[in-house]
């Protein structure tokens, strides 16, 4: 069996993201050392350890490069959504300004791509126009995102569409992206791909779930930062299309709420979302989404142990706290 956690910690002892002038580097390798799941490195090195046990830097680099550009995903979100936290540390654009974040982030963008072009030579091609067209899918929904701000009532389909852009392609494109480099036939990686997809979308919920429920000394952000900026959650959107009579009432008046008042805001949310079901109703569409992402990998027909082991990744990306 392939020692994937191994292979990642040699990978991120190697990276370098620093250099000159250092107020543009510093800012990587401090958000970098912030540590994180690194759930995407880990499931491409995964996917890739179904198919064959030769890791080098040519595998582990491309994996890293999908985790850069997370990363630097990361740096941008936090300037969008005005957030002074990330992973239990001040962000970026907090800890310097926001044209130091931008900036930063922008050189990681890159980093990623010098990451990438590490891969093999007879699957660049294809590791590459994954890479592409997930990083302008992601784009894509932050641009989505940015649009429901203005917007009061979505649609939940057009809010799964969302997140499948904005989070669930790059678990997807972690998973296909280890099959691809391991020489996996197109049928396989695609089934990888739509794994990735569901869990992404389970993930994503789950995130929403824990802004609103979660223990803010283990989730590692402030506890109802969704809910005093009006973004556009899960639990938001449900709430939103299916309150009515004096629940609709009491829920206009906590978004209507200004962010002064936000520990008022985010109890009486949460009071609402529980008396409402939606609480209950996000725990059972976690669960719905991660069974599905299992049912993919049922089709791979792979030896017990190597089902296995997606299935506890899954787990362990699906049903957490932080």
């Amino acid at each position: 069996m392939v020692d994937i956690d191994k292979h990642l910690q040699e990978g991120l002892d190697k990276i370098n993201l620093g250099g000159d002038p250092k107020e543009l580097y510093d800012p990587i390798e401090y958000i970098f050392t912030l540590g994180g799941k690194r759930i995407r490195p880990r499931l491409c090195l995964l996917t890739y350890s179904l198919f064959s046990d030769k890791i080098d830097s040519s595998i582990v680099n491309p994996a890293l490069a999908i985790e850069i550009f997370h990363t630097f995903t990361l740096i941008h979100d936090d300037i969008m959504d005005k957030a002074d936290m990330r992973r239990g540390k001040e962000t970026i654009h907090k800890k310097w300004c926001d044209n130091i974040a931008i900036l930063s982030g922008d050189v990681m963008s890159i980093q990623a791509y010098s990451y990438i072009s590490d891969a093999p030579a007879e699957h660049l091609r294809e590791a590459l126009a994954l890479f592409n067209r997930t990083a302008a899918q992601v784009c894509e929904g932050q641009q989505y995102d940015m649009n429901f701000e203005d917007i009061p009532i979505i649609p939940m389909e057009d809010y799964i569409k969302m997140i499948g852009l904005k989070t669930a392609v790059l678990i997807a494109c972690s998973a296909k992206m280890g099959a691809i480099l391991a020489g996996a036939p197109e049928h396989k990686a695609q089934l990888l791909y739509d794994y990735g997809y569901l869990l992404g979308i389970a993930f994503q919920i789950a995130d929403d779930y824990l802004d609103n429920f979660g223990d803010p000394r283990i989730f590692g952000k402030n506890i109802g930062g969704d809910i005093t900026n009006n973004k556009k959650s899960w639990l938001f959107v449900e709430c939103y299309n299916t309150a009515t009579g004096e629940y609709k009432e009491r829920w206009e008046k906590i978004v209507a709420m200004p962010s002064e008042q936000a520990e008022q805001k985010i109890k009486e949310a949460q009071i609402i979302y529980t008396e409402l079901g939606i609480k209950e109703k996000a725990e059972k569409e976690i669960d719905k989404y991660y069974k599905m992402a299992i049912g993919k990998i049922e089709d791979l027909n792979l030896p017990e142990e190597q089902f296995e082991q997606l299935v506890q990744f899954a787990k362990k990306m699906t049903f957490r706290d932080k």
